[in-house]
């Protein structure tokens, strides 16, 4: 991607399937069928960051990703929200394969996120459509301090460099078809802290083994990452720790609840 289409629009894709044959215990505790529609500050989880998509420049085409069971569901939920057309895209058995089916016949720049991403905000995405001007890939990430200063317990686990810990944010971005090489990163959802080995298979032992001495920073396991795969490979780090705290348990619902009803003021 050049300098002269960093303008050109982005699909989004947003991640909202079940992980197959896990039951969701916040889905299962709200009573609803998919993670994706657990409501928080008084709307399901998606139609947070639906509404974040639609509101955000430069966002030409979202595509959401999820099992076809609940389409119609989906379909009615976002009635309202208009601006950007909203595709509903069968999921894939994989996170990797749920990205590549949604990405299929996009020649534009994409953008990846999940159903969960309830703190996103369009100043982030803005921020990795802007990087991938100079990037085939682009990893949005924040600091292990920035996101204690959220909440001390917003996140247990973190990557650790030579030049601090890090987080990422559920938001990625790819320039184009020819960046989709890069899909392994997908591939294992993204779970690498809770099974390093996932990391050897997508980036090699012997660069994981330097990340874990620590004797990388992070942009140079990024420019690793690059020779690795052929691409330009980049981080955004942001500011904002919040962006760090996805819904994924009952601890970080409370957090991202908390954050959220005071962005939006909702009093409950």
């Amino acid at each position: 991607m050049s300098l002269s289409t960093a303008t050109v629009p982005a699909t989004v894709i947003v991640l909202a399937a079940q992980r197959p044959g896990v039951v969701n215990a916040l889905a299962r505790d709200s009573g609803v069928s998919h993670k994706c529609l657990v409501p928080i500050c008084g709307q399901p989880l998606i139609a947070h960051v639906i509404g974040t998509l639609v509101a955000t420049p430069g966002v030409g085409k979202i595509k959401v990703s999820v099992e076809p069971e609940i389409h119609l569901t989906l379909a009615k939920l976002f009635e309202g929200m208009t601006g950007v057309p909203i595709e509903l895209v069968p999921s894939r058995p994989g996170i990797a394969d749920s990205v590549l089916a949604a990405a299929e016949g996009e020649d534009d720049p994409v953008i990846i996120t999940t159903a969960d991403n309830v703190l996103l905000t369009p100043a982030a995405i803005a921020e990795v459509r802007t990087a991938l001007a100079e990037a085939d890939v682009v990893a949005g990430m924040t600091t292990q301090g920035a996101v204690q200063a959220v909440h001390p317990e917003a996140q247990r686990r973190f990557y650790m460099f030579r030049d601090g810990g890090y987080s990422n944010c559920n938001l990625y971005g790819v320039s184009g078809p020819h960046a989709f090489r890069a899909a392994e990163i997908f591939r294992e959802g993204g779970q690498f802290k809770k099974n390093p080995r996932r990391l050897v298979t997508a980036f090699g032992l012997f660069d994981i083994l330097l990340v874990l001495a620590r004797l990388v920073t992070l942009d140079g396991a990024m420019k690793r990452a690059s020779r690795r795969f052929g691409l330009r490979f980049r981080t955004v780090i942001f500011s904002d720790g919040a962006l760090a705290v996805d819904v994924d348990n009952a601890r970080t619902y409370g957090i991202a609840g908390t954050v959220l009803a005071k962005r939006i003021g909702w009093a409950g």
